[in-house]
């Protein structure tokens, strides 16, 4: 779809200058580093430059010498104009680096509009506006106005920043990393990184897939993609924005837990993308996967010629889930042979701080052949009798021979830069820290379980949609956004059990509801205006007679008015009193750029307080649903603790992955929320004791 963007034959620069410092004279120069590559300047105020020859406008140009890509670095104002010339010349690839679009205000929102309706009247292509442009080493393309054309390489970088393609390349230049194709995504008017991700996909110079993004442009198409893409290559991405708070109010503890950046946590787990804390970070673990194969598990050894450093990686390794390698004998006997007495010969092996390079060697090999190790951390300390060049030579061999990861930490400065150089010469990343290392290693690891992971596609039940979409709109016709209590009937429709209640206008039907129901019952507050009824004193419970009724009733209305003296009163709910379950929540946030985000953790009044929740964007598998439950860390209370008959973790599973399918049903809900849900036993089910949603106004 994108071959002649990337890979152009005759390239339109419509903005050529002749001034050097000028966009349009970088991009031509850029440009020109190619010398298979034909280059048509636009420029109306002359008629060569750089001793090619210039037209004054795109559509003077013969239809001959038609450009396969156009890139625009004039003024905003005069961009659509130039975006419609290219139309009517038959150009279907552009790149406008130009900014003052929707990132300047209302007027570069206009220009930025009327581009992408060019676009879509010309079936058009366009990256950008208000980018640095692309780089394609396979082709040679440097489309853009960078100070320097990227190394050859096998890591596909897109960034919507292009500061950050800037520093990028600055760092890439000095150590010698090379990319596939350099991408800035700017204002993704048209293009963005759904598209890119495809590219990736099905380019055989891309290898790594790592992206800088503040955002994402279309959710659900973001994930379906990357969960195809991440299974054949590894995505690691930075995402920025991470302590934006959302604009619109929210009501539900769901709502208060699921900021924005809970949303791209999830998406981006279920997508199997490996998400990085820095632009640091995604760089070194970009850097790994270009170079290391990926490990059959988890289980590391440690290989240094000082304790210390072996010590403080052992523990990094512990803090990340990595496992420290348990030799076989046949190992440790190996070491031995070479490795002084006064060595270590177990994990973390110390060569000791005098090791020459052949008992680096020896001590790799040794260690390789273990049946038990699935990656090796190499540490090195400069001592004054260190030959740091000549061990790192010496390792990057072994780390281009090995069929298991290998990564450095040559620890240091000045006395170990000649063995970072030599590393780098094999293109070898030395990290500069033992953690950084470590982290890397994570990385591959978990890549491996992204590969291996199994996909399975959410189930589709049979519910009763037509009762719900009564109900849902019979709840809208009341012109009031936020509905609770009196729902509970759109959770029978989606066959979740409820607790067995009544809705009581008065005292007297209050008494005849807990006389039907049998006691103890629980007594709660209906209103439209209280999201949280237990902070005004909007619940009571274990109710055991008549008489409890009326004093909580009276008590319970006293109290509410006293706290919210101009709220809604519709009545109280009278429940049947349960006992002996777990609390849990199941909630949902429509998040803007994913839609459903579903919550789950433990229930009741402290889940704002304790926040062990996890999150998944609807729909949801029942793997998904598995993993939301497990993953919290007060797991081991629902799973059964020292004793404890487990609860029925299988019902929770069930409710989420049909709260799922209600919330994709019916994308009016902007919130929902079932707090709590009693789980029983194991096989004993669950009961929805309250439930909360909001709908779209």
């Amino acid at each position: 779809m994108l071959e002649k963007m990337f890979n152009p034959n005759i390239v339109a620069v419509i903005g050529a200058s002749r001034t050097k410092g000028k966009v349009g004279r970088a991009v031509l120069e850029n440009l020109m580093q190619n010398s298979d590559l034909k280059i048509i300047p636009i420029n109306p105020n002359v008629d060569e430059i750089l001793g090619i020859p210039c037209y004054h406008n795109i559509m003077d140009v013969p239809d001959d010498q038609k450009a396969d890509l156009a890139v625009i670095v004039v003024p905003a104002r005069m961009v659509p104009t130039s975006v419609g010339e290219c139309g009517k010349a038959g150009i279907k690839n552009i790149i406008v680096i130009s900014a003052g679009f929707k990132e300047a205000g209302v007027e570069g929102a206009r220009f930025e509009r009327e581009c992408v309706s060019l676009c879509d009247q010309y079936g058009m292509k366009m990256i950008g506006p208000n980018c640095l442009g692309i780089i394609d080493t396979a082709s040679g393309l440097n489309a853009s106005f960078a100070a320097n054309m990227a190394y050859e390489g096998n890591i596909a970088m897109m960034s919507q920043s292009g500061a950050i393609c800037t520093v990028t390349l600055d760092w890439a230049e000095r150590i010698g990393v090379g990319f596939s194709k350099f991408i800035s995504l700017g204002n993704k008017a048209v293009l963005a990184e759904n598209d890119f991700l495809e590219l990736f996909e099905n380019d055989p110079s891309t290898a790594v897939i790592a992206a800088y993004l503040e955002g994402v442009k279309d959710g659900p198409q973001f994930i379906k993609i990357a969960q195809r893409v991440s299974k054949s290559k590894p995505i690691i991405i930075v995402k920025s924005g991470r302590t934006s708070v959302g604009s619109r109010a929210v009501s539900s503890h769901t709502g208060t837990l699921a900021g924005s950046d809970a949303a791209y946590n999830a998406a981006f787990k279920q997508a199997g993308i490996i998400r990085a804390d820095s632009l640091e970070e995604m760089l070194d673990y970009s850097r790994a996967f270009s170079v290391c194969p990926l490990p059959e598990g988890r289980n590391i050894a440690i290989i240094t010629n000082a304790g210390g450093l072996g010590i403080l990686t052992a523990d990094a390794c512990y803090n990340s889930g990595l496992s420290i390698a348990s030799f076989e004998e046949a190992t440790v006997e190996k070491l031995r042979e070479k490795l002084p007495p006064a060595a270590n010969f177990y994990d973390p092996v110390d060569v000791l701080g005098d090791a020459s390079a052949d008992l680096y060697v020896h001590a790799l090999d040794s260690v390789l052949e273990d049946i038990n190790v699935n990656g090796i951390i190499v540490l090195l300390s400069p001592q004054s009798m260190t030959d740091v060049p000549g061990i790192a030579e010496k390792v990057a061999e072994k780390i281009k021979q090995s069929k298991k990861p290998i990564l450095c930490n040559f620890a240091g400065g000045n006395r170990i830069a000649a063995g970072e150089e030599v590393l780098n010469s094999y293109g070898i990343p030395n990290y500069s820290s033992s953690e950084r290392a470590v982290a890397s290693m994570n990385a591959l690891c978990n890549y491996q379980s992204i590969k291996n992971r199994k996909q399975d596609q959410p189930e589709i039940q049979d519910f009763d949609t037509k009762f719900a979409r009564s109900f849902i709109d019979g709840a809208a016709s009341q012109k009031r956004r936020t509905h609770g209590l009196e729902s509970m009937d759109i959770l029978k429709a989606y066959d979740i059990p409820v607790v067995d209640s009544r809705i009581a206008k008065t005292l007297p039907e209050a008494i005849n509801a807990a006389e039907e129901i049998g006691y103890p019952v629980v007594m709660k507050i209906v209103s439209p205006d209280i999201s949280h009824k237990t902070d005004v004193g909007g619940i009571r419970l274990n109710l055991k007679h008549a008489d409890d009724v009326e004093r909580a009733y009276n008590s319970m209305m006293s109290d509410v008015h006293r706290y919210m003296p101009d709220a809604r009163i519709a009545g109280v709910q009278v429940q049947k009193m349960l006992s002996g379950g777990k609390e849990v929540i199941i909630g949902m946030n429509r998040d803007p750029q994913f839609g459903p985000l579903l919550m789950f953790g433990l229930g009741g009044t402290y889940v704002e307080f304790l926040k062990d929740v996890s999150f998944a964007v609807a729909p949801i598998s029942a793997d998904e649903a598995k993993h939301m439950v497990s993953s919290i860390k007060t797991y081991p209370l629902i799973a059964g603790v020292r004793g404890e008959t487990p609860a029925d973790i299988n019902s929770i599973i069930d409710a989420l992955m049909k709260i799922s399918q209600l919330v994709m049903d019916f994308p009016e809900i902007l919130e929902f929320e079932i707090n709590p849900l009693m789980v029983m036993q194991d096989g004993e089910g669950c009961v929805a004791m309250d439930v909360r949603f909001t709908l779209d106004s």
